[in-house]
């Protein structure tokens, strides 16, 4: 959480608090250097046959985070944004969170309901009315062909996409990041297996170790950034300038994204006349284990498990591997109600 600074005030963020952190961020380092990576490249070649399975849809979509020049200037991210389609990492096409058409949520096989002859969403405009149609427990199997989730579907452009670890770094590496392309491409040839093996359960196993190379380093700049700013008398936590309620406009909405650790995340706000009129959010699982939409399109979780091999259908580890690769989230993915199907919890500024 953000906490105010004060080098010589002990109820604040200190000297002896700024150290502490500092020796976190090494200890941190190398732990990944020398246990976490050097793990991984161990075991890995035992996986190398997971190399060709789990890698589901093939398009990846990031967001974007860690400015070192403010939002609004996207180049100076850390995790680049941008989406790949079809496995092909020769184009990176841009993402615009606020245009209508781009990111949209549909129920096709989720129980709620939206306004008559609505189809997909903008989060800006959306709503999260449920409608559970179901089966009633214990039952065996849930019907796809009808709604059986309590996740909305989101799409972009339209098309199923990938979050999380694996698509920032194919972004990243798409991209032409050298410091993404070193880590990736000295992985590879370490394990003797071509690019293809990142789309793949083992590459999104590979690609979490993969970041943590690259954010360890990233952590000791930021904070050398940080030290540098408090010995240049700039202590602030926050840019308060803006937030007038008294001067906004009667309507106004935005969005706030990051990178969390399992992908994109973004919370979606419409304020009227100073209050929230809506606030829509899609995080990361929702993107990964949504249910296929009205054309029939798998999400990720679903098509990364397709065709792969099980051993034993009692115990199917398998299923778990490649499931265990996205470090799944349901419980922030759905929305809660009790057993009667009304809201756990609702506030109402007024």
């Amino acid at each position: 959480m953000a906490c105010s600074i004060g080098i010589d005030d002990v109820s604040a963020i200190n000297a002896e608090r700024l150290a502490y952190v500092e020796q976190l961020l090494h200890d941190a380092k190398e732990f990944v250097t020398q246990v976490y990576i050097p793990d991984l490249l161990a075991i890995a070649p035992y996986y190398l046959d997971w190399g060709a399975i789990g890698g589901g849809l093939g398009n990846y979509l990031a967001y974007g985070d860690l400015p070192t020049n403010g939002y609004r200037d996207p180049s100076s991210y850390k995790f680049p944004a941008g989406a790949i389609l079809d496995k092909d990492l020769s184009k990176v096409y841009e993402v615009d969170l606020r245009a209508d058409a781009e990111i949209q949520e549909f129920i096709d096989h989720s129980w709620y309901e939206y306004p008559a002859n609505t189809k997909g969403l903008h989060p800006w405009k959306g709503e999260t009315e449920i409608k559970y149609s179901g089966p009633k427990p214990p039952f065996e199997h849930l019907d796809t062909t009808q709604k059986y989730s309590y996740l909305k579907t989101p799409r972009w452009k339209g098309h199923a996409m990938e979050v999380g670890p694996l698509a920032r770094v194919l972004v990243g590496y798409a991209s032409g990041r050298e410091d993404y392309k070193a880590v990736v491409d000295s992985t590879l040839a370490k394990l003797g297996v071509p690019a293809t093996a990142l789309f793949s359960t083992l590459g999104r196993t590979a690609a979490r170790g993969l970041e943590s190379i690259l954010i360890a380093d990233w952590g000791l700049e930021f904070y050398d950034q940080l030290i540098t700013n408090i010995k240049n008398g700039d202590t602030r936590m926050a840019t308060m300038d803006k937030f007038q309620p008294e001067k906004w406009p009667d309507k106004a909405q935005g969005v706030g994204h990051t990178e969390a650790p399992r992908g994109a995340l973004g919370h979606w706000i419409v304020i009227e006349d100073q209050k929230i009129a809506n606030y829509q959010l899609v995080v990361p699982t929702t993107w990964n284990a949504s249910p296929r939409d009205g054309n029939g399109q798998l999400s990720a979780y679903e098509s990364a498990l397709l065709d792969t091999p099980v051993a034993d259908v009692n115990q199917p580890v398998e299923i778990l591997r490649t499931i265990h690769s996205f470090d799944p989230c349901l419980a922030c993915a759905v929305h809660l109600y009790d057993s009667e199907g009304k809201q756990v919890s609702r506030t109402r500024v007024v």
